[in-house]
């Protein structure tokens, strides 16, 4: 499947909420005000990916870079009938080099502790596991946080590999 990742657009939002809902249970899926105020923040940026030539959008991440130089992955949204096709993948290298962009020198995100795919999604995007956040998500459950080098070197070496 062909698609191509673009900067998000003022009228894209009701299609990335809705793809929220999809992709998250309630409990862990933004509300329209929480998703609208995160896609708000300074530093925050959003990239759309949808399908050529038509504009379905088949994915969404929303990201921010923080004063400090820390970036943060606040979601990554696929639909589910287009997973496993490099999606999420082409989103999250195109936050990453943003990131690096805007001199960060790492990354960190959160991801329920029961959601093996992302967990799995996201080692092999080279991301550890730093700590647990205990009742992280408005349902109660746990987060891990999970974290990547953005400057380093030995990072080069295994992605060029």
């Amino acid at each position: 499947m062909n698609f191509r990742l673009r900067d998000f657009r003022r009228a894209d939002f009701d299609a990335l909420w809705k793809l929220d809902q999809e992709c998250f249970p309630r409990g862990i899926a933004y509300t329209r005000v929480e998703l609208a105020a995160y896609m708000k923040r300074s530093g925050a940026f959003t990239v759309v990916a949808d399908r050529e030539p038509g504009q379905d959008i088949l994915g969404f991440i929303v990201a921010e870079a923080n004063r400090r130089r820390v970036g943060h992955i606040i979601t990554v949204d696929v639909l589910p009938a287009a997973r496993r096709l490099g999606i999420a993948s082409g989103l999250l290298t195109s936050a990453e080099d943003r990131l690096r962009a805007a001199e960060c020198r790492m990354i960190q995100l959160e991801t329920a502790v029961d959601n093996a795919g992302a967990l799995a999604f996201y080692k092999r995007h080279l991301y550890d596991v730093i700590r647990t956040q205990p009742h992280y998500y408005p349902n109660g459950l746990d987060a891990f946080v999970l974290q990547k080098d953005l400057l380093s070197p030995a990072l080069e070496v295994k992605l060029l590999t």
